[in-house]
């Protein structure tokens, strides 16, 4: 997503974080031979952010995460969002898309400590979390498979297509801190 972005958007600087390097290599790779220099690529956890990183995003995009990344956004766990804030000036959006299987993820769902990502049940307890982690909630909504399709996202084209999955987007913006 970072790579796409910085092509469309060479005035900006686009950083690509994740937890497992082999999921950036191509990526990097790509930038590299394309002379982009407005794109970077960090393996990072959301548990540990490097310190660099701090306070330098106006905005902060997550793409159908999983793992930890998916707990933290989705569970909410307020302590892993704190670092996600840190990340962010004030002011900075936050916009999370979350997609789920809710039968063949059932199992995985259920092992990260999440309920369903229904966000009519949710939207009160998103709210609270997000805001003790120092987001005001905008809004968060049930997302159509062809407006994930649309994301400069290969990830997000594959898993729009075919079986039934739910998409929900989760927008934020940060606060004073």
């Amino acid at each position: 997503m970072p790579f796409t972005l910085a092509r469309r958007n060479p005035e900006r600087l686009f950083i690509g974080v994740d937890a497992n390097a082999e999921n950036m290599r191509r990526w990097s790779g790509r930038a590299v031979r394309a002379r982009l220099a407005n794109v970077l690529y960090v393996r990072a956890a959301v548990e540990k952010l490097p310190q660099e990183l701090l306070g330098v995003a106006d905005r902060v995009t997550v793409v159908l995460p999983w793992g930890s990344l998916l707990a933290a956004v989705a569970g909410p766990s307020a302590d892993i969002l704190r670092g996600v804030r840190a990340l962010c000036r004030t002011g900075a959006t936050l916009s999370v898309v979350l997609g789920h299987d809710p039968v063949r993820d059932r199992v995985a769902l259920r092992r990260l400590g999440l309920p369903g990502l229904d966000e009519a049940a949710r939207a009160h307890h998103f709210a609270h979390d997000y805001a003790c982690a120092g987001f005001r909630l905008s809004s968060i909504r049930a997302v159509a498979a062809s407006e994930v399709a649309g994301l400069p996202s290969t990830w997000a084209k594959h898993l729009a297509q075919g079986r039934e999955r739910r998409f929900l987007e989760i927008a934020a913006t940060a606060d004073h801190t």
